[in-house]
């Protein structure tokens, strides 16, 4: 957090025992040692829950972009069981009309073979 060093360190020290004197300093230094433990444990306590809300946020993004590629998906298969469906259809269509134009060839062929004279006649 602090970039303190130790001559920093020993400048505080020193002026802490004048103010406040060799009795009072090591209750004083306990005191602050316990409010600046408190202070890290919130600092770390409030960094988790934001780095936890950020992940369920990342998460949260990833879920939907993941649903939107579903249902492109699901639109995309749709159109195709639609086309296909359809391409069915109209080959069932074809398939039925067939057999009726086969048989109309049929039948024409037969007379254009009775209408021609039969050899040996």
């Amino acid at each position: 957090m602090f970039d303190i060093g130790f001559w920093e360190v020993l400048i505080i020290s020193v002026l802490a025992l004048l103010v406040i004197g060799p009795e009072r300093l090591p209750d004083v230094a306990r005191k602050a040692g316990r409010m600046i433990g408190k202070v890290r444990r919130f600092v770390n306590s409030v960094r988790s829950d934001l780095e936890r809300e950020l992940r369920t946020d990342e998460l949260e993004k990833m879920l939907n972009q993941q649903n939107e590629q579903i249902q492109e998906l699901k639109n995309i298969l749709n159109d195709t069981a639609s086309t296909v469906e359809s391409e069915l259809k109209e080959t069932e269509q074809l398939v039925h009309a067939l057999p009726d134009e086969a048989e109309a060839e049929t039948t024409d062929t037969k007379k254009l073979t009775s209408d021609e004279p039969k050899p040996g006649n």
